[in-house]
């Protein structure tokens, strides 16, 4: 009796030890090199990068907010993929630039956690905005003369809440069950953020259940509303070729342009991220080319948007010119 008492007693210290091990310890972010002549390069790089995203998104929505002519469904949900963008880049260089400063490669385990669930929630909405602007586009071109009655501020409102609510509940389920994971010694992450996927790989308990439901939320969160854009545009490129006139066409089709490129290239880069990394199994590669889908993307959106589209740049020169006087 006195043994069994001992065995269990022993397996619950070890199991306070693992539990313990979880809750203090650190993880260290690796980031994109080790090479120390390389970190004042890639903190200059990225300080330029994270500032023109901020700025570049930040001057997207105060154009919106200030001008009367944009505030149209098109432009709420641009100026919330902004605000958004913002969001998915600030919760990864900002940290990479003060590891890179201090030359320190630490992450607390409550701020892993943390910033792997804004990124979820960020990546999240980010997909399903993208998705509620291609069904924008799709009744502008196929309903035009129903778009005021269909994209009524009521709809437009509940499509933005309910990309936050589920973006939300996805990004706790995920963090919850990383919770649940125990840790051993190895805790570098080869990744300059806190990535599901890698986080999950360093568990030393079993995590055939996380894995499982992020291939399942893949499918669902992402490949759903991917499905759902190429049912948008399939519609709107069928409803172009109906129109008789050259630059009737022309107009309808320049005002999916710009939402276009901004499409093509999350999901270019975001599928060739981890479809490459899958092929090479290499995490070192794979955190170098997450930075075009986590960073390049989001510095990118704003000078598509503003670039291509005339509103956006007369709205920006009436701010600038207000600010000037």
């Amino acid at each position: 009796m006195s043994h069994v008492l001992f065995l269990y007693l022993g397996s619950q210290v070890h199991h306070m030890e693992a539990v313990n091990l979880t809750q203090i310890s650190e993880f260290l972010l690796l980031g994109l090199s080790e090479d120390p002549e390389l970190q004042p390069l890639l903190f200059g790089l990225f300080l330029s990068m994270y500032l023109i995203t901020v700025l570049g998104n930040l001057l997207i929505i105060l154009a919106v907010s200030s001008d009367s002519h944009l505030h149209t469904p098109m432009y709420f949900f641009l100026s919330n993929l902004s605000l958004v963008d913002i969001g998915f880049t600030s919760t990864t260089v900002p940290k990479m630039l003060l590891n890179i400063q201090t030359e320190s490669k630490g992450i607390s385990y409550a701020g892993c956690i943390t910033q792997m669930y804004f990124f979820l929630l960020f990546g999240s909405l980010d997909n399903f905005l993208l998705t509620v602007m291609a069904y924008d586009r799709y009744v502008a071109i196929c309903h035009p003369l129903h778009y005021t009655v269909i994209m009524n501020p009521r709809l437009c409102g509940l499509l933005v809440l309910v990309s936050w609510i589920t973006s939300s509940l996805y990004s706790l389920l995920e963090s919850l069950m990383i919770l649940q994971l125990s840790f051993s010694a190895n805790l570098e992450i080869p990744h300059f953020f806190c990535e599901l996927n890698q986080m999950s790989q360093l568990a030393s308990s079993d995590t055939f259940l996380n894995n499982m439901v992020m291939y399942f939320s893949v499918v669902l969160l992402a490949g759903g509303p991917f499905a759902g854009i190429l049912y948008s545009y399939s519609k709107i490129v069928f409803s172009i070729r109906a129109i008789p006139s050259a630059q009737g066409k022309y107009k309808a089709f320049s005002t999916c342009v710009s939402h276009l490129l901004v499409v093509s290239l999350f999901y270019c880069t975001s599928l060739g991220v981890y479809l490459g990394s899958a092929g090479t199994h290499s995490s070192k590669s794979s955190g170098t080319a997450s930075v075009t889908y986590t960073v390049v993307t989001p510095m990118l959106n704003p000078f598509i948007y503003s670039l291509r589209n005339r509103d956006i740049k007369g709205a920006l020169r009436r701010l600038v010119g207000t600010a000037g006087i």
